[in-house]
């Protein structure tokens, strides 16, 4: 199956954002890809609450959906937009991932789960709950009858093997991380994480990332990763700039993976013991 992760440098218009998207959408549909995955925050990056609340709207929102199910109906071609800012009725914003079957229909959507609150020692400090809700759903989804069982994340959700783990054992052949990586977490952690992921369930493991400086001032790391269940990089964006990516990959390398290593059939539950080491008593 031929794939396509698209590499962006979103700016701080949706709507510009949006036509950039559709632009590689169409041409990875051209290339023949089967699936086609962007990035977290594809229609926009944005760390101010009210430049952001003014931007995307339901409207808006609903419009981009659209365009998206259209293409992929036209290419015949599975769409997942990595995630889009989607308004809540309490205020907040949905950091949401959305899934579309070749024939246009909307398969599944997933909101991100883990909140990427830190305090980076280079000064960088982030509060994504401040502006998101998180999701409390693993979601799985079949994009076509037959085809490859994707397995849905974003960004910081990577550092949660849990997650990756149950969708592998839920019947996953396919797992993604669409990201926003910070330069300095992307330079330390990106590969090793994304490898690991792939190796630990057995699944092949798509991600594509944001790239360069954006116009809110941030800075993320791209190298967009598509990784065999091996642990194999197979293509690799190895830069930051934006632009598309295309890998084929083999499903059957995900049984031959499994039969290898079986780990997602081993669980067993444990309990914890916590010692505290305590000063040696004097032997009388």
């Amino acid at each position: 199956m031929k794939v396509a992760l698209i590499q962006l440098c979103a700016s701080r218009d949706h709507d510009e954002n949006v036509e950039t998207v559709c632009d590689y959408l169409e041409q990875a549909g051209k290339a023949g890809a089967r699936y086609a995955q962007t990035p977290e925050m594809t229609t926009l990056i944005e760390r101010d609450r009210k430049r952001l609340s003014a931007q995307v709207t339901a409207e808006r929102v609903a419009d981009a959906q659209s365009r998206f199910s259209a293409i992929a109906a036209k290419h015949a071609m599975t769409v997942h937009i990595g995630s889009m800012a989607v308004p809540l009725s309490d205020g907040r914003f949905g950091n949401r991932a959305h899934l579309f079957g070749p024939n246009g229909a909307m398969v599944a959507h997933y909101d991100k789960i883990h909140m990427f609150d830190v305090d980076l020692d280079n000064g960088e400090s982030w509060r994504e709950s401040a502006i998101y809700a998180p999701g409390d759903r693993c979601v799985v989804a079949r994009a076509t009858e037959g085809g490859p069982q994707i397995g849905l994340g974003i960004c910081y959700d990577l550092r949660f093997a849990s997650l990756f783990r149950a969708q592998a054992q839920t019947g996953a052949d396919l797992i993604t991380a669409p990201a926003a990586f910070t330069r300095q977490t992307g330079q330390a952690h990106w590969h090793v994480l994304l490898r690991s992921r792939a190796i630990e369930t057995g699944s092949f493991m798509l991600a594509a990332a944001q790239a360069g400086t954006h116009a809110d001032g941030r800075e993320t790391y791209g190298h967009s990763l598509v990784i065999d269940p091996w642990g194999t990089v197979l293509a690799e964006k190895t830069d930051d700039q934006p632009g598309l990516l295309i890998a084929e990959v083999g499903l059957e390398a995900v049984a031959a993976a499994r039969s290898k290593i079986p780990a997602l059939q081993h669980d067993r539950a444990f309990s914890i013991d916590a010692v505290d080491a305590r000063p040696a008593q004097a032997v009388a």
